[in-house]
């Protein structure tokens, strides 16, 4: 049985790493794909994989830090299939340094990204979720976003705020029958990590207790769950899921 048969879903950040798994994950699971990225030919390329897996896919180029572009996308959305079920604020960036060395520039364009972005896609999407009664915002947090990590104040920063938002819209918005939750992966193994020698990535799974990385498509199933009716209970909540690094 598809869990998420004919639900309007749209996710941002969606055409590669993370994103793209849980769109193949939706596409799978029967949703209506909203495939939400920066470049064109990666939409297009995403759009047709879930269309491959037999499921109604659209692609829309979309930068989450333009308010104007993520109004006109959700109203397209919502004028072609009348509704929206399921956002994926998944959009994220890192522009890593200490905090003595970071430019107000990587300061100012990860908090863009990650926050405002998150900001911009659910405050777009709650009056809709609201006049229908129902809906689910899923917000990517992070590990960095609960207990902080080196060379990252942007991005910790950013991810802590998603948490922040998570907490609050649950309240606010849980009357009218919309359920907000945020999840924090761990180190999953995305293009993201295309940069760190692997000598760091060997250290990254050593501090793991399962021993490896996370796979895109271990954090995708998690959203499918979180977006599904079996969650209907959950609300509020950051489910870490980082092989017990924390632990």
């Amino acid at each position: 049985m598809q869990r998420l048969s004919g639900k309007i879903s749209l996710i941002t950040g969606a055409a590669q790493g993370i994103g793209l798994a849980t769109a193949l994950k939706f596409a799978q699971e029967g949703a209506v794909v909203i495939v939400c990225d920066v470049k064109q030919a990666a939409v297009d390329t995403a759009v047709q994989q879930c269309a491959a897996l037999g499921a109604q896919a659209v692609g829309f180029v979309m930068d989450v830090t333009q308010r104007d572009m993520v109004d006109a996308v959700v109203a397209q959305v919502v004028e072609r299939f009348g509704r929206i079920d399921v956002l994926v604020n998944n959009a994220g960036i890192t522009q890593d340094a200490r905090l003595q060395k970071m430019t107000l520039e990587q300061f100012d364009r990860v908090i863009d990204v990650n926050l405002r972005g998150v900001f911009h896609c659910a405050q777009a999407v709650a009056d809709h979720m609201s006049a229908q009664g129902n809906g689910v915002i899923l917000n990517a947090s992070s590990v960095v976003g609960i207990y902080g990590n080196f060379g990252q104040t942007n991005y910790a920063a950013s991810k802590f705020g998603v948490i922040g938002f998570t907490k609050t819209w649950s309240r606010e918005l849980g009357p009218k029958g919309i359920r907000v939750n945020a999840v924090a992966p761990g180190f999953i193994a995305t293009p993201i990590l295309s940069t760190i020698p692997e000598k760091v990535i060997a250290e990254m799974e050593h501090r793991v207790p399962l021993r490896r990385l996370g796979q895109p498509e271990e954090i995708a199933n998690v959203y499918a769950f979180l977006a599904s009716d079996e969650a209907s209970y959950i609300n509020g909540a950051v489910i870490e899921v980082s092989g017990g690094m924390s632990v």
